[in-house]
């Protein structure tokens, strides 16, 4: 999946691609506006929301429509779950998100090449499938051939994780333990249009 661009960021109203001197912060308009419409928002219809909110999350996490559809419609096809819980949780377990949210990749799309360049293992065996869904009491960690390569070494001088609540992690062996699955929603993220959406 080939890197968010700045002009995507301006496109969906955010800044997504992680980048500090991203586009969006000194033109938070989308591209092809002209100056004076910089100050007037276009009135949006329900349906431009749904999709606006459905690329954003899309996009975030680096994923192709089918495949990000194919989650989308499985939390709405799944009896007795919040539908919405049930999203964030099957985007969140993704390994490449696991890998970015442990810091040891600071965008999805660098976690997404370490994972498939097979630098990561869980629990010991190396997976190199970036869409695999971890597991409670998984154990992820860098594998133990590439802590000598140059990008883990480095990382390794000066690395102190700030992990979110489900994870549970050990700087010194730069190992991850998957604590209980995220159910917690990002709370920048409005997953009911995106529901609804999907749901027309």
């Amino acid at each position: 999946m080939p890197r968010i661009s700045c002009k995507t960021c301006r496109r969906v109203g955010e800044n997504i691609c992680g980048r500090e001197k991203c586009a969006f912060i000194k033109r938070p308009f989308p591209p092809g506006k002209l100056d004076s419409e910089k100050k007037h928002k276009s009135n949006k219809s329900e349906f431009g929301e749904q999709l606006r909110d459905k690329q954003k999350l899309r996009v975030a996490y680096g994923l192709r429509e089918k495949q990000f559809s194919s989650y989308i419609l499985k939390a709405i096809n799944q009896k007795g779950a919040n539908t919405q819980e049930m999203i964030f949780s099957l985007l969140e377990s993704r390994l490449d998100n696991v890998v970015y949210r442990s810091g040891l990749a600071h965008t999805r799309s660098l976690a997404r090449q370490l994972v498939n360049h097979g630098h990561i293992t869980v629990n010991g065996k190396r997976v190199s499938i970036p869409s695999y869904s971890v597991r409670e009491g998984d154990v992820i960690e860098v594998r133990a051939g590439s802590r000598v390569s140059p990008y883990f070494s480095k990382l390794a001088e000066k690395f102190e994780p700030t992990v979110p609540a489900w994870l549970v992690a050990d700087a010194k062996k730069m190992s991850f333990t998957v604590k209980s699955l995220p159910k917690e929603l990002d709370k920048t993220t409005n997953y009911q249009t995106v529901v609804e959406f999907y749901s027309r």
